[in-house]
């Protein structure tokens, strides 16, 4: 039975930040044409995360209404280095690094898209036809006012840190693409909203009809703070081994578990409404993140390995190890790390720093099933680790910034 507009509309919008215009977008869904969906990368690592695929699970979603998904590989913005977000210029890519990492992506993104409703396209196709003219009649259609208007632009400029000219060509280039590729509809992070905004408007420049845009926000990492990044190692990344993939997701707060579950599980609204009541009615939220974990590792391996991990899982750390009820701490620290035998009297878990350390050298304490034997072993901010004392103290220490 085919969905209404307002159904569709209900399933696409599910956890994303802004849908603009809607008006607009629900006029171009009424048409019953297939629309051309873009979504740019810049291929500045070259492994996928769970981050990356809150707007790639959209793309599938849009795939299976029927739409057709421009999968960008911005192999010419590489090499100019997008500074969104950033406070500083972010070092530009050779064509040897930026083809590298776009031939990994392109490997890694058909685990989530449909390859037969998917065109990967490579904005150095127009880009490295364009003369220099050509460059300069793009960069007079936006005045430096407009361009200071982005967030990080503007901030840099009066920190007086410095903003090459170049960067300004970058939203210009973005936006240029979408005229380039007569996308209907453009999905980025919220991160990227003034760029989408600059396809929308050179698309007007160039009389053609505007693109919508579509913002998704940006996944929280495994510390529940910090955006997922590979470079704050607090990522998942997809290609991950099943077993790493599962432990990680299992070792996420309780509350962060509902977030991961909005913006990355494939199960309806109404089945994640009744599991919130059933938490509320006191079910252990722990049965949760273990369908919720499995869910994710079967969707990148296969349901036997989630089944694996699993059973590896369990005999790991619940068999006579974990009890369902372990209590939970937060511990709110200065610095970067605490000593494991600080954390271990902080958190109650012994009465002294003099016991904490005799137990680690009889082999008592245990790190998310792990014997510890450095007694000067420190624990990062933002982690958030079980530990295990003697047969059956234990406890889920979480350190955040005091």
């Amino acid at each position: 039975m085919a969905k209404t507009i307002a159904q569709q509309l209900a399933a696409i919008k599910r956890g994303c930040q802004e849908l603009l215009i809607e008006e607009e977008f629900a006029h171009k869904l009424a048409q019953g044409i297939p629309l051309r969906i873009k979504a740019g990368f810049d291929p500045t690592a070259p492994d996928l995360h769970l981050g990356h695929t809150v707007l790639l699970n959209k793309l599938r979603l849009l795939q299976d209404m029927g739409h057709h998904v421009l999968f960008l590989i911005g192999d010419f913005t590489g090499m100019i280095g997008d500074p969104s977000g950033k406070n500083a210029t972010r070092p530009p890519l050779t064509r040897e690094q930026v083809a590298s990492n776009a031939e990994s992506y392109t490997t890694q993104v058909f685990k989530i898209l449909r390859p037969d409703q998917t065109e990967v396209v490579f904005n150095s196709t127009w880009m490295d036809k364009l003369s220099a003219a050509d460059l300069i009649r793009l960069a007079a259609s936006h005045t430096v006012a407009r361009m200071l208007e982005r967030d990080d632009f503007s901030k840099r400029y009066r920190n007086n840190q410095p903003i090459a000219i170049h960067e300004f060509l970058y939203p210009l280039i973005q936006g240029y693409d979408s005229v380039a590729l007569k996308a209907d509809l453009e999905l980025g992070g919220t991160d990227q909203k003034f760029n989408l905004l600059m396809g929308r408007e050179l698309q007007k420049h160039f009389g053609q009809a505007q693109q919508c845009i579509l913002t998704m926000p940006l996944l929280e990492g495994l510390d529940g703070v910090q955006k997922m990044s590979k470079s704050l190692n607090n990522y998942i990344g997809i290609t991950e081994p099943p077993g790493e993939i599962f432990g990680k997701l299992m070792s996420i707060s309780d509350t962060l578990m509902w977030r991961y579950i909005e913006l990355l599980s494939f199960e309806s609204l109404d089945t994640v409404h009744q599991w919130q009541q059933e938490v509320e009615a006191g079910r252990n939220p722990r049965e949760i993140k273990v369908q919720f974990a499995q869910e994710i590792v079967a969707r990148f391996h296969s349901q036997a390995d989630a089944n694996q991990a699993l059973a590896d899982f369990e005999a790991r750390f619940s068999r006579g190890a974990l009890p369902d009820d372990i209590p939970e701490k937060t511990l709110y620290i200065q610095g970067n790390a605490l000593p494991i035998a600080q954390l271990l009297k902080l958190a109650s878990l012994t009465a002294s720093t003099s016991e904490a350390l005799r137990m680690i050298g009889q082999g008592g304490v245990k790190l998310d099933g792990n014997k510890i034997v450095d007694k000067s072993m420190t624990i990062p901010l933002n982690a958030s680790i079980i530990v295990q004392i003697g047969k059956r103290k234990f406890a889920k220490v979480t350190l955040l910034p005091e």
